[in-house]
C-alpha cells in the first residue's frame, strides 16, 4: 500500500511557536507528528501555517493531492477578528472543497465550525486547563467510528476557553462534559467529512503541564482561572495523578480510529 499524503495545519501564530521552542515545548504540529508516528510511518506529512504563509499559491493548487487533513490547536480565540484568524477561516473553506477527510482538533474544530456556518463563543461554564474530566459519549457517539473501543466516559488532555454553541447544518453531536456541551461532532461540508474534537488526544498530559507553567501569569492575571500559584500547583498535582491512571493507547484512541478511517478505501 502506498503512503498516504497528510496535511497538518498549524494554528498558532509564529511568535507563539517561537516562544514554545524557547521554553522547550513542542509546537502543536510537532506533537501531532510524534503521536501519528506511534501508529504508522506510512504517511507523507506536510505542515502548513495559514497565519505565517503570506501567499497561499504554494499550497492551494495542490490541496487535492492530500488524502486527509488534521487541523490542530491554537491559543487564538475565533471571535477576535484579526487577519490571521480570517486567513485560517478562508483556508479551511478551501480545504472543504478539496480534502475529503478532516480531523479538526480543538481550535481546528472551532475554525471548521465557523467556516461551515456554525458559531463559537467564550465558554460559559469555565475552561479546561490541561485536562477535561468526565467526557461522556452520547448515543450518536457510541455508534460512530470515532469512538470505536472507547469507554463511554473518560478524561482527556484539553486546553480551551471557548466552545461550539451552534453546530453547522447537519452536524451530529457526539459527546459532552460539564464544561462543554459539545466535546465532539461530525458534519459534512462540500466534499469534506469532518470529525471534530474539543479536546486533545494527541497531546500528552506532560505537555499540558508545561503549557500551564508557560502560561501561568496569564492564567492568573488575564484569564483569572486561578487565584495564585498555589492553586496552579495544586491543579498540576491533580493532573499528575491522572498521568498515573492514563493509558496511552486509550488516550489516543480517537487518533488511531481516524487513521484507520483515513486508510480505508
Amino acid at each position: 500500500m502506498k503512503n498516504l499524503n497528510l496535511l497538518i495545519v498549524e494554528g498558532n501564530l509564529q511568535e507563539e511557536n517561537d516562544s514554545f521552542k524557547y521554553s522547550g515545548i513542542q509546537t502543536h504540529a510537532e506533537s501531532l507528528k510524534e503521536s501519528l508516528s506511534y501508529y504508522t510511518k506510512d504517511l507523507n506529512i506536510e505542515v502548513f501555517n495559514p497565519c505565517s504563509e503570506k501567499n497561499f499559491d504554494r499550497i492551494l493548487p495542490n490541496l487535492n493531492k492530500f488524502d486527509g487533513l488534521i487541523w490542530g490547536g491554537s491559543s487564538l480565540n475565533i471571535y477576535n477578528d484579526c487577519i490571521e484568524i480570517r486567513r485560517q477561516i478562508s483556508f479551511m473553506k478551501e480545504c472543504f472543497k478539496n480534502i475529503k477527510k478532516i480531523l479538526a482538533i480543538c481550535w481546528g474544530m472551532q475554525v471548521a465550525v465557523t467556516a461551515a456556518g456554525g458559531e463559537v463563543k467564550k465558554a460559559t461554564n469555565g475552561a479546561h486547563i490541561g485536562i477535561a474530566n468526565d467526557i461522556e459519549i452520547n448515543e450518536n457517539g457510541l455508534k460512530h467510528p470515532l469512538y470505536k473501543s472507547k469507554t463511554k466516559r473518560f478524561n482527556s488532555p484539553a486546553f480551551n476557553f471557548d466552545e461550539v454553541v451552534t453546530l453547522p447544518e447537519g452536524g451530529i453531536h457526539l459527546a459532552s462534559n460539564k464544561i462543554n456541551k459539545v466535546q465532539s461532532i461530525h458534519f459534512k461540508k462540500e466534499i469534506s467529512d469532518i470529525w471534530g474534537l474539543q479536546y486533545h488526544p494527541e497531546i500528552t498530559y506532560h505537555k499540558m503541564i508545561s503549557l500551564i507553567k508557560f502560561r501561568k501569569e496569564k492564567l492568573i492575571k488575564n484569564r483569572k482561572c486561578f487565584k495564585d500559584e498555589i492553586e496552579i500547583q495544586n491543579h498540576i498535582k491533580f493532573i499528575e495523578e491522572e498521568i498515573k491512571l492514563s493509558v496511552k493507547d486509550s488516550r489516543m484512541l480517537e487518533l488511531k480510529n481516524w487513521l484507520d478511517y483515513l486508510k480505508a478505501a
